[in-house]
């Protein structure tokens, strides 16, 4: 794997209880809106990430015009011509319309009284049904079921769909009616909110006050942002390497805590080929807090992580995810693999984006097991770099392979690599690492007098383990190698003429990055 840093129209509603519906005409139907030898590298060789493209766009949703609202009916009390009142009768004293009224006491006349209102109300008569019949002992018929009574079960079941807390409040007032005593119910708020120390938020309150915001430039302007963390009381800062190059010569540094209170600081040294660089505080104050650090040897997939940093310069950020896979082999840097850098990575679902380089990777308990270094962005295929953004697919360098790079940078200033002294064939297709077989001489492919040489490997043999572990390609190789520390013995399986052989090898050094 390679890097780079809503229509229908709406039916006639029902008409009001004083008068009947009226026709109208038919809605309107909805009208939809517009819308060396190429392939060829030396095993320790390093580099930093590309640039992502921006992401596509999306589509819009489609927008629904409104039906047609049914024309009025015409105002109580009020008639037109032919129109009938809201009881269905034609006014008294009054004609149907382009006809002559009828003579006095002819057929129809007088006219019958109104017939009953549909609601059933008293009518402001007294209390009585105004138009119903009374019965043989002078109260009036009982209302037969009709509209009005759908109307109420309708409300009703509108009341009861209003939820528990609505009828309560109906019953509470009741009470306090008929003069019974009242209810009052509250919702109560805890007095203090606290929480777990072990929970994201208090780990993330403890860790935020060791993590700063690096900010780094070059004579010329260049520069970037990036995190970092406390990695002792002395005021060291561990950090990535791409975070802080462009000021390692001359350029401005500065660290900046969750406080808001900034530093300037220096470069102490920096390893391009592990990706990793340690800066220090000028008048560090007192009472640094280091982070923890954890075994990342022992993180199993699936643990929970806590990524702090300031993605697009967003400061104490603090995201979380899982471990989503382990020794995941990543090569970051420039296109022309001359300046690469390898790590055997942690995979993190936790959002990473380009200003998290270089901060923490915390596990459950708050303990750092990894440097956030580059992230897989969709487009282009690479890591880091540009403006994209997380798909779930963050990377970190383990922290027991940052921490002996540190030591040693603070030691000396300068980083030791472990090495095999071979030439291996970077676009070699092969289910394994190939040792190169042009390109030099075959002293310069396989020194005789390093560890390959000494272990009898030659120009063509295909490496296919590493310490147990598989080897799909030459990255896959180097960024297994540097899990390890100078001086260790490990297994290696190769395949010579079809033929596996096991060997052991003690690893050798190098010190420094190449020019």
């Amino acid at each position: 794997m390679s890097t780079e840093n809503e229509g229908t129209a709406a039916p006639t509603p029902p008409a009001a209880p004083s008068a009947p519906p009226v026709p109208v005409a038919a809605s309107t139907t909805p009208e939809p809106s517009s819308a060396g030898r190429p392939g060829a590298a030396p095993v320790d060789a390093s580099a930093h990430e590309a640039h992502p493209p921006a992401p596509g766009a999306g589509t819009e949703p489609t927008r629904q015009i409104p039906a047609a609202a049914p024309p009025a009916p015409p105002a109580y009390g009020q008639t037109s011509p032919g129109a009938q009142d809201p009881y269905g009768q034609t006014p008294q004293g009054q004609a149907p319309y382009g006809q002559a009224p009828a003579a006095h006491g002819a057929e129809g006349w007088p006219p019958p009284p109104p017939t009953v209102p549909a609601y059933g109300g008293d009518g402001g008569h007294g209390g009585d049904t105004w138009g119903a019949p009374l019965t043989a002992h002078g109260a009036p018929a009982p209302k037969p079921k009709g509209r009005g009574g759908l109307i109420a079960a309708v409300l009703v079941a509108a009341l009861l769909a209003g939820g528990v807390g609505g009828g309560v409040g109906y019953w509470a007032a009741e009470r306090g009616n008929d003069g019974a005593g009242s209810t009052t119910i509250t919702a109560t708020t805890p007095k203090d909110l606290k929480r777990e120390p072990g929970s994201v938020a208090g780990l993330a309150a403890g860790s935020l006050p060791s993590v700063v915001t690096i900010e780094a430039s070059a004579g010329d302007g260049e520069g970037g942002t990036g995190t970092g963390f406390v990695y002792d009381e002395e005021g060291h800062i561990l950090t990535n390497n791409h975070v802080v190059a462009s000021a390692a010569n001359g350029g401005k540094l500065t660290a900046t805590f969750s406080n808001g209170k900034k530093y300037d600081a220096e470069v102490v040294g920096r390893a391009q080929g592990y990706d990793v660089a340690v800066i220090k505080l000028k008048n560090a104050p007192t009472g640094l807090k280091p982070l923890p650090l954890g075994d990342s040897d022992k993180v199993a997939v699936g643990d929970s992580t806590i990524a702090i940093g300031a993605p697009f310069g967003l400061s104490n950020t603090v995201t979380t995810g899982i471990i989503s896979a382990k020794n995941r082999p990543v090569a970051s840097g420039d296109a022309s693999g001359g300046k690469n850098s390898y790590m055997s990575a942690l995979q993190t679902d936790a959002s990473i984006n380009p200003g998290n380089s270089g901060g923490p990777l915390l596990d459950g308990r708050g303990a750092v097991i990894g440097i956030n270094s580059a992230i897989q962005s969709a487009g282009n295929g690479g890591f880091g770099g540009g403006q994209a953004g997380s798909i779930g697919l963050g990377f970190a360098i383990p922290i027991n392979q940052a921490k002996n790079v540190a030591q040693s940078l603070i030691k000396t200033g300068k980083p030791v690599y472990p090495i095999i002294s071979v030439s291996v064939d970077l676009q070699a297709k092969v289910e394994g690492a190939k040792i190169s077989e042009q390109g030099a001489s075959a002293n310069e492919l396989v020194d005789p007098n390093g560890p390959a040489g000494k272990a009898g490997l030659k120009p063509g043999d295909i490496i296919t383990q590493f310490g147990g572990k598989p080897i799909d390609s030459g990255p896959t190789l180097i960024s297994e190698i540097w899990t390890y520390k100078p001086g260790d013995t490990v297994k290696l399986t190769y395949l010579r003429d079809g033929k596996p052989n096991t060997v052991d090898i003690t690893l050798g050094s190098r010190v420094g990055d190449k020019p």
